[in-house]
């Protein structure tokens, strides 16, 4: 028998150990669609925008990933903080630097208003929903979910108050308990999905985003429902 041959046997019966063992295969990860740090390529896979390129289109928190149809930036702060990751781009595009609660800007007078990852953190949704059926006239928000927040834990590492549920026309808030942001407080789950050795479930959390995060699209104006925590939970 070939020296090569033997090798190969020998290898593919450590993979084979491995795999019974571990449940994984010893291969990069080569997902079916590249894991990308931007939002955009799952979100149009649920979603079209339908955004025209005469119209005003506002990113509500676009941080180092702006919305590629915006044509306004907003951000509250505009250096660091606890919840964002990156310094922000610009890609030569206006920046505000305005309060979610306050926009500045008539009622209706913005076509399209994109806001991803930024209501779960706020202290009020209902307010800054309010002023974004205001300023308005349709958009799109998202936030993860309690099912994404539970197995990475991330809630409570990246300052999450609310996880949020869409039932056609309304927005669900609600607000964690101290139990809940803890997740499952281990790393498994996430040394799993981003790890350089391949497993099944890597392919299916990133084919399957739309059920790790609420996706919510609306038009005209939508209604929102907030349930606060009792003060000792």
């Amino acid at each position: 028998m070939e020296k090569k041959t033997i090798v190969r046997k020998v290898i593919l019966s450590i993979k084979g150990m491995v795999r019974k063992v571990l449940g994984v295969d010893i291969v990069r990860w080569k997902p079916a669609i590249p894991f990308r740090r931007d939002r955009i390529w799952y979100q149009e896979l649920q979603f079209d925008f339908q955004i025209k390129p005469e119209e005003k289109v506002l990113d509500i928190g676009s941080g180092p990933t702006p919305f590629p149809y915006a044509t306004i930036l907003c951000e509250r702060f505009l250096g660091e903080t606890v919840h964002r990751k990156g310094e922000i781009v610009r890609n030569d595009l206006p920046m505000l630097q305005a309060d979610i609660y306050a926009l500045p800007f008539s009622e209706k007078s913005i076509d399209f208003i994109y806001c991803a990852h930024v209501l779960e953190h706020i202290d009020n949704p209902e307010l800054a929903c309010k002023e974004i059926i205001r300023v308005g006239k349709r958009g799109y928000l998202e936030t993860p979910n309690y099912m994404k927040d539970a197995l990475f834990s991330w809630a409570g590492l990246m300052h999450h108050r609310w996880h949020t549920v869409a039932v056609e026309n309304t927005l669900f808030f609600f607000e964690y308990t101290k139990r809940q942001q803890q997740g499952i407080n281990n790393s498994g789950w996430s040394d799993i999905i981003f790890g350089d050795t391949y497993h099944p479930l890597q392919e299916a959390f990133i084919n399957h985003q739309d059920l790790f995060h609420t996706m919510f699209y609306w038009q005209n104006d939508f209604k929102i429902v907030v349930y606060y925590q009792k003060k000792h939970d």
